[in-house]
């Protein structure tokens, strides 16, 4: 009897400290799946340790009985833990790319982009296996959490169990107030109730996102004046925007030894034609991507800092800048090369000629994400678009994406005559490293920003140098900074413009508006850049005669 006793208590003893190291290994598993995405953001395991909702989950599995219903909650824990650690790390990752948090209100549109946007970074290979194993890491993962909190359960009643498992319980909740009195510097952490309080908010705001915006388009509109751009005199204007070319590129002591020469030059060349180049530096309404936002911004002097914004001014009648020039009788044009599928988006905008990369003849190898280098695009521009065979003077908004990530391979500049239909950029087919070995280092993936920079803006004062002349006015600017893994995150969004004519008043005039002479951008006054919703209105008033010009301060 004796023995049976001592060998029941050494298969409970057993059984015990089984349980003990499943809940720590659950423990560590939860804690590190809340927060791997905050370390990965941080580059280190700081400044939090602990995630709270891991104790919360242990203890209180720790207190339920090994019965089969356990499976129900231990089901739903798992699932909110795992898709809770998804959702972390999405938001740490738009924080890292594009300098914003997670909106679940809008961001689940974006999601058949996750696909173009793997396989542009890291390749196809690579990409697209992500995107298969993902689900089924997944899958695996939640499965085995639940079984996992399912064993915590105590097949018999044991009060030193469950003691320790209610103090650990009653320390877990006791910490909570601590953990929201010191919301930094602590190295306790409540990522998802965070996450799930960041999102309550945003949808708060969304949900009044639609009368706000409508508001201030009414008052846009109502605002709207006579702008007959005559001092234009039928010339052509460009309105270029050079891929994530922020101010970053030009006052970061790492970039701008590489890119600042390109910029020199353009000063060099305009000297040697008699050009006149004014700058200046506005703020974007994004970072690190999604373009279309800057763009619209321009064109419509509305702040679309989110795709509802967007979705928002597409649906309506809201006059823009093509507006503007196809009522002093231009033709507005949309060259846009890094598009690669229907693109309704730009009729319902309302250009007259639209090229995407289906109907642009470049017949050279795409080069990852760039499909068209910018210097074809340069050359098509002109081929097309400024031909002096049309009929009317245009309006070009013009997209240029050799400067977009992963930055890889760099090229070098073709003598114009052989740019051709593109067969010339052959030789850069496979060229470089490869995406997904060069993005395993990140100082070479800032230098490699900083080369395509270079050659963007390179590509750019080579245009100017062979093809402006008195009958174009070209407009260069930004379409947003960098992520953040290039700029840093305490960099601000601001981007540079440039003015660049052959007429003496255009730069006057646009002087008189807070620009300055030259290739550099003034710093900013007052520690705040004017709002990339200045253009549109900046652009009406210097090229219109009898309106009144007022200096940004």
């Amino acid at each position: 009897m004796r023995e049976k006793a001592g060998s029941g208590m050494k298969i409970k003893a057993i059984a015990n400290d089984g349980r003990l190291w499943l809940a720590l290994a659950i423990l560590l598993l939860v804690n590190c799946l809340l927060l791997a995405p905050l370390w990965i953001r941080s580059g280190g395991i700081r400044p939090h340790w602990v995630a709270l909702e891991a104790v919360l989950v242990v203890a209180l599995f720790l207190l339920l009985p090994k019965r089969r219903w356990v499976w129900v909650p231990a089901s739903v824990v798992a699932v909110a833990t795992v898709a809770s650690a998804v959702l972390l790390l999405v938001d740490s990752s738009l924080r890292m790319s594009l300098a914003r948090p997670l909106n679940l209100y809008l961001d689940t549109q974006l999601l058949p982009s996750v696909h173009n946007l793997l396989t542009g970074a890291f390749g196809k290979v690579l990409g697209t296996t992500v995107l298969v194993l993902a689900p089924m890491v997944i899958g695996l993962l939640t499965l085995a959490l639940a079984a996992g909190l399912v064993g915590l359960g105590q097949p018999r009643a044991g009060f030193a169990p469950r003691v320790r498992a209610t103090l650990l319980l009653v320390v877990a909740l006791a910490a909570i107030p601590t953990r929201w009195m010191h919301p930094t510097g602590v190295v306790l952490a409540l990522p998802t109730a965070q996450l799930a309080k960041e999102q309550a908010t945003m949808l708060a705001h969304m949900l009044d996102e639609r009368d706000r915006f409508r508001g201030e388009m009414l008052a846009v509109r109502n605002s709207e004046g006579e702008f007959p751009l005559d001092r234009l005199g039928g010339r052509d204007v460009v309105l270029a925007f050079i891929e994530s070319y922020g101010m970053t590129a030009l006052d970061d002591p790492r970039y701008r030894p590489i890119v600042m020469p390109a910029i020199e030059r353009l000063a060099e060349v305009a000297k040697a034609r008699g050009l006149h180049v004014v700058s200046a530096q506005v703020e974007a309404p994004s970072q690190g991507g999604m373009s279309w936002l800057g763009h619209g911004t321009t064109l419509s002097g509305l702040w679309l800092d989110n795709q509802l914004r967007y979705d928002l001014l597409l649906a309506a009648d809201q006059p823009t800048l093509i507006e503007d020039f196809e009522a002093v009788g231009y033709s507005s044009v949309a060259l846009m090369p890094q598009i690669t599928m229907a693109w309704p988006e730009g009729w319902a905008i309302g250009y007259d000629r639209i090229w995407t990369r289906p109907n642009i003849d470049y017949r050279g190898p795409p080069l990852n994400w760039v499909e068209v280098p910018d210097q074809f695009t340069w050359a098509w521009l002109q081929r097309e678009a400024l031909s002096d065979s049309l009929d009317a003077p245009v309006f070009a908004e013009v997209g240029f994406i050799s400067s977009h990530a992963p930055w890889t391979p760099i090229l070098e500049l073709e003598p114009w005559d052989r740019v051709g239909d593109g067969s010339i950029f052959e030789r850069w087919r496979n060229a470089g490293e490869r995406p997904e070995d060069m993005w395993l280092d990140t100082e070479r993936v800032r230098v490699a920003f900083a080369q395509s920079m270079h050659y963007a803006l390179s590509a750019m004062v080579a245009w100017v140098e062979t093809y402006l002349d008195e009958h174009v006015v070209l407009i260069v600017l930004g379409d947003h900074q960098p992520a953040p893994l290039v700029t840093g995150d305490e960099a601000p969004r601001t981007v540079p413009v440039h003015i660049i004519t052959a007429n003496a008043d255009d730069a006057a005039a646009f002087v008189a508006l807070g620009f300055v002479p030259g290739v550099t951008p003034p710093p900013v006054a007052n520690g705040s850049a004017p709002r990339m919703t200045e253009l549109r209105g900046w652009i009406r008033s210097a090229f219109s005669s009898g309106v009144s010009r007022v200096v940004t301060e």
